[in-house]
């Protein structure tokens, strides 16, 4: 077998080994991640439904307890996503183990696809549990399922890159949390989560728009109902320009070594 086929050929082993690794460590804390988003889901549709329902029966023909199913799933796709592969990365740097990765024979491909690849299980499964929550609490209807999973895969993804990328660029615990919590989080809220930017004032509908969050929840809501803000089109146009331009910043992180080797 000549060089260039050995390259193109994955160390499945090593892949294997980095995710069963993280996979364990989500398993460790099963009930935590489990019961807190039930718990979380729960007090969404009795706060949200209790105080906004009754005024806000319907958005755009749909149940508004249902409508905002979508938008609870990706809120804790997108935090959940980032905080598991930013800490997946950083505490191997925190603990110097790091190095030993870097220096077996594993390409930084076969790294990526190891830790990125547990922290969106980890955030698809969490998203799964929150629909199978939400379905207690109001009947819901998938009119498109593929392309319910593909943004939900894509969407993981996407942002566990992003996290990686975080986890490599923080070097102190609380900035794995300044992104997540003081970012993403509030553009999640602004982005149409728990309603239509349909009925905001025209000003404040065009400044939404600048907000990348509005599309991938936009796009997640219509595989649902059938309703968006912004066409799916350029919804999924946004996920997958977000994907590569992580994929992009990942490997130039390898390529330069930046916050890695030093």
């Amino acid at each position: 077998m000549n060089s260039v086929a050995k390259h193109c050929i994955f160390n499945g082993h090593a892949i294997a080994a980095i995710y069963k690794f993280e996979m364990a460590r989500a398993l460790r804390t099963l009930l935590q991640s489990v019961v807190t988003p039930v718990i979380t889901t729960s007090l969404y549709f009795v706060v949200f439904g209790a105080a906004i329902g009754p005024r806000m029966s319907q958005v755009g023909g749909v149940q508004y307890g249902a409508f905002i199913v979508p938008g609870l799933m990706m809120l804790s796709l997108l935090t959940q996503s980032i905080m598991n592969a930013s800490f997946g990365i950083y505490f191997p740097k925190f603990t110097g183990t790091i190095y030993e990765i870097l220096s077996a024979p594993v390409s930084s491909v076969e790294i990526v696809i190891g830790y990125v690849g547990a922290a969106a299980t980890k955030s698809i499964v969490l998203g799964l549990v929150i629909l199978a929550t939400a379905a207690l609490f109001v009947p819901i209807q998938i009119l498109h399922p593929f392309w319910m999973i593909a943004f939900l895969v894509l969407t993981a993804a996407a942002f566990s890159l992003f996290g990686f990328i975080i986890g490599l660029w923080a070097d102190g615990f609380e900035k794995l949390q300044f992104i997540p919590m003081l970012i993403i989080t509030p553009l999640t809220f602004l982005g149409g989560a728990f309603y239509s930017i349909d009925i905001l004032p025209p000003p404040w509908r065009a400044v939404s728009l600048f907000n990348p969050i509005v599309y991938l929840i936009s796009g997640f809501r219509w595989s649902f109902h059938e309703t968006s803000d912004v066409s799916v089109e350029i919804s999924l146009a946004m996920t997958l320009v977000f994907f590569f331009l992580c994929l992009g910043v990942v490997a130039w992180i390898f390529k330069t070594g930046y916050r890695l080797k030093n």
